[in-house]
């Protein structure tokens, strides 16, 4: 089932979301639920805090990046077959230099801004079946964690931005939580006018 996503401004995205156990009511389904609701919306990733669930999972599948030419190997590589889902994740660490890279966020469409983020992450979270894992990941792979794992501790890309760049773009936020902006994949708007 396609779920509406959260948009920026709405509270749960600004919260640390809690863990959850192996008994979580219709985990399975939630998590197809999320893929479903990511394809839908043409994403590499969709945090559990975006469909308004303030828990630790996120999913990721980055086949769309294997349309690049210019990925390197070693990226297409690693995101060949990274399809899964991460529950109560942990960022053990993060090394490397900082790079930029120009991300969006299903939550804020239609922004897109050059984000730093470090080249390599260590990563313990449990899969769908609450098997643990520890596993490193580098280049656009973990990028693509990183911004999700910023979900799950309520943090958005916008928030790494400077302060000249979110005053250039306060206004398309502000448009993006009224509802104001033309999408093709549901939305839930956290400021809306109620219709009379």
């Amino acid at each position: 089932m396609i779920l509406p996503v959260v948009a920026y401004g709405d509270p749960v995205l600004k919260k640390k979301a809690k863990d959850i156990s192996q008994d979580y009511p219709k985990l399975n389904e939630l998590v197809e639920n999320m893929f479903e609701t990511m394809y839908n919306a043409s994403g590499v990733g969709l945090a559990a805090p975006q469909i308004g669930l303030p828990i630790r999972l996120f999913v990721i599948d980055t086949t769309p990046f294997l349309d690049d030419e210019d990925l390197s190997a070693e990226d297409e590589e690693q995101l060949k077959d990274l399809k899964k889902a991460f529950i109560n994740a942990k960022i053990l660490e993060e090394k490397g230099d900082e790079w930029a890279f120009n991300e969006g966020c299903l939550s804020i469409p239609d922004v897109r801004e050059d984000v730093f983020r470090k080249q390599e992450i260590t990563i313990e979270y449990y899969d769908q079946d609450f098997n643990k894992h520890t596993e490193t990941y580098d280049g656009l792979a973990a990028r693509v964690i990183q911004h999700e794992y910023d979900h799950i501790e309520g943090i958005l890309f916008t928030d790494k931005l400077s302060a000249l760049k979110k005053r250039l773009i306060k206004s398309k936020l502000q448009k993006i939580s009224k509802g104001d902006i033309r999408i093709d994949y549901r939305m839930r708007f956290p400021n809306a006018k109620k219709a009379r």
